[in-house]
Formats: C-alpha cells, structure tokens, sequence
C-alpha cells in the first residue's frame, strides 16, 4: 500500500473536479480523500496499488472537461492514517 499527497493548480475549483476525482477514485479503489484548499488548489490524498495511484495522477493531469490543470505536484508519503473510504473534505 502506497500515499500520495497530490496538489493540483490551475483552474480547479468549481468545475467538479473534486467530484470527478472521488469518482474516479472510488472506481480504482483507492482510499483517502480529496478537498479544495483556500489558495484556489485541490489536495488529493490517496492510498492504493501504485498502478491505481498512477491512473489518478493521469486524470489529475487532465482533469474534468471544464478544468484547466496548470501543475501537479505528487508526494510519496508515509501511511499515518487509513482511510476506510474515499471522500469529499
């Protein structure tokens, strides 16, 4: 089991892309969540098969049909916590 702490800029808020990411995520059956930060960024948590982190990180740079991704930054971390689920923060 793999962390990743991904930051992604651009135009990202209020184009459902935290939506669109749980989605996805769900679908590959990853853990964590994902939120909005007050800089205008979207933070994504995610733990799972590195294969599975790897196609979120794919939608994270492409993002929903009306973001505009600009950059995205992908941490490996240490597990501190398990998620259960993945949600909307």
């Amino acid at each position: 089991m793999n962390q990743l702490r991904i930051i992604v800029s651009g135009r990202v808020q209020g184009v459902f892309f935290r939506a669109s990411a749980r989605d996805i995520a769900v679908r590959l059956g990853l853990k964590g969540y994902v939120k909005n930060l007050e800089n205008g960024d979207v933070e994504i948590v995610a733990q799972g098969e590195t294969k599975d982190l790897a196609a979120l990180i794919g939608f994270c740079n492409r993002g929903p049909p009306a973001a505009q991704v600009e950059k995205v930054e992908v941490k490996k971390e240490e597990l501190k916590e398990k998620f259960s689920e993945f949600g909307v923060r």
